[in-house]
């Protein structure tokens, strides 16, 4: 276990390190630079900005310099938003951020799971065909189209909540049902799939031939296999939640992590953009580290040392 876990630990930081470079050199690679915007700076006033940087420095310097500033835990300051560190730009947005993920994942959990069970045990009847097609119509539904939706219906006809902005204490209430419900279809077909192939397995036909009833058999015998699948999915899923979803935040104007994923690429903000991606793939590491514990106590066949 302890070796298990020693082994996972160093592939993260490898693997954050890793996406620290990646996201680095593709910013690297694209045309333009962090002050190219400000078409109002003049010249020399750029060139001083980016010796005050370190931008005028060759690539791979400048890409050391970030590598070592994460591994001191001495994190840099943003390009963009100046005076503030790219540590205290994430500590004011994930706040927001993991308030609407949590709650959209219990959003989904509590719509999912059980559409997806139903939609198991009774299989080729209406409650079957009606969980797949509202989930088939949940997959093709972006974001971009059901949080206006949403914001129209329940914040300017019904005036519920607040169409915008987090301003009062429900405000998280449309985001994460809009991304609950998206993300319940994915839930739901993958708890169907897994629960059908558990129950057609031959222990669970053995029970059934002994008389155990039906529901001892799915609570008991088959819900530990099934969910599987779903705690595979739901890693990645938890990370992508709790770090900002940005077509959500925009449309609800949220001031959450989100926004500063693609607007720091955009403006080439290097500390912010290597920052954020880091910080997604730490979530990433952490997450699945769990997934794979949690397969382990599920299922007896996985052991942690092969996991």
């Amino acid at each position: 276990m302890l070796r298990f876990l020693i082994s996972r630990v160093l592939q993260g930081i490898v693997v954050i390190f890793a996406v620290l470079c990646i996201t680095f050199l593709l910013l690297r690679m694209a045309p333009g630079g962090p002050f190219d915007r400000d078409k109002e700076v003049p010249e020399h006033v750029k060139a001083s900005l980016e010796r005050q940087y370190g931008l005028d420095q060759p690539w791979y310097v400048q890409l050391y310099r970030h590598l070592k500033s994460y591994a001191t835990l001495d994190l840099p300051d943003s390009y963009r938003f100046k005076g503030m560190g790219v540590g205290e730009i994430i500590a004011q947005g994930f706040p927001i951020s993991a308030k609407v993920g949590l709650a959209a994942l219990g959003i989904a959990l509590l719509i999912g799971v059980p559409a997806g069970s139903l939609a198991a045990l009774r299989v080729n009847t209406f409650e079957d065909r009606a969980t797949m097609l509202l989930s088939s119509l949940g997959l093709c539904l972006p974001s971009l189209v059901l949080g206006p939706v949403m914001a129209t219906l329940f914040g300017v006809k019904l005036r519920w909540f607040n169409a915008g902005g987090w301003y009062d204490a429900d405000d998280w209430v449309l985001p994460s049902l809009t991304l609950g419900i998206i993300y319940s279809a994915y839930i739901a077909r993958l708890m169907r799939t897994g629960l059908r192939e558990t129950l057609s397995q031959d222990y669970i036909r053995t029970a059934r031939a002994k008389g155990v009833s039906e529901g001892v058999i799915v609570v008991r015998h088959a819900a530990k296999l099934a969910v599987i699948p779903l705690i595979n999915f739901l890693g990645p899923a938890a990370a992508g939640l709790l770090s900002g979803s940005f077509v959500t935040e925009t449309v609800f104007q949220l001031p959450g992590l989100g926004q500063h994923f693609v607007a720091a690429a955009v403006n080439k903000d290097y500390t912010l953009a290597m920052a954020t991606a880091a910080f997604y793939a730490l979530w990433i590491v952490i997450f699945n580290l769990l997934v794979d514990v949690l397969q382990a106590m599920l299922n007896p066949r996985i052991t942690l040392g092969h996991a």
